[in-house]
């Protein structure tokens, strides 16, 4: 951008923290997938309200990337690799906060869960929410770094994390047929496992943020986007 150094300088600020608020979201966010999934693996129903309460600070700060990121725009006007720089932080914090509802999502059914008899099935979205949370930490990573290589890795896997919640499903229904009493359970594990799933889409679609961000390429709804 064409502008006076001291104009220059109060843009690299208000971006580097445009930046840390998005990087922050992304930690609150990994915290909150993490203690979800421990509401449902240990029945904790204690922790399944502290991560419902903890979306209220993901929201906020949603809040404010879009109301920085806004001002930037309209005070700066800046092009090129700073105006994607902008736009891809705006797009990051908004599938950030979509993860965060997938995770209080995840805690609510939990919770419900928690109170009942509880079933051994739960065990089996442990892998699942391994490879979801670990792609989910990926994709921050590659935005973070504009790390371009490890961002094309994340449709495969992603796809992978869509293979596994589909065979997950035939699991849980085979054992609703042979469990009728413990349908409602079930349904409450098939529903936590399709919103992994949902994670999983929105980490890829960071992924597609920071390859945006990078090289200026859009590689939405492209085939041959992504490489394993």
């Amino acid at each position: 951008m064409l502008l006076p150094r001291h104009i220059l300088q109060e843009f690299d600020a208000a971006l580097d923290s445009l930046r840390a608020d998005v990087l922050m979201m992304a930690s609150l966010t990994d915290r909150n997938l993490q203690n979800a999934m421990r509401c449902l693996l240990d029945r904790d129903a204690n922790m399944c309200a502290v991560t419902i309460a903890d979306e209220e600070e993901i929201d906020a700060l949603e809040k404010k990337v879009d109301a920085d990121g806004i001002n930037i725009l309209l005070r700066y006007q800046p092009v090129a690799s700073d105006l994607r720089q902008v736009v891809s932080a705006m797009k990051v914090s908004s599938n950030l906060e979509r993860i965060a509802d997938q995770a209080v999502k995840i805690a609510e059914r939990a919770r419900t869960l928690a109170m009942g008899p509880g079933l051994d099935d739960a065990i089996a979205l442990g892998p699942m929410f391994v490879e979801t949370i670990t792609l989910f930490r990926d994709s921050v990573r590659a935005y973070a770094d504009a790390d371009v290589a490890l961002a094309r890795t994340l449709r495969p896997r992603d796809r992978e994390i869509d293979e596994m919640n589909r065979h997950i499903a035939r699991d849980l229904t085979g054992s609703m047929s042979k469990n009728p009493d413990g349908i409602e359970d079930y349904l409450h594990l098939l529903f936590i496992a399709r919103y992994l799933e949902r994670v999983g889409d929105h980490a890829k679609n960071i992924g597609e943020d920071a390859v945006y961000a990078a090289e200026a390429e859009d590689i939405r709804h492209l085939k041959n986007a992504f490489t394993v």
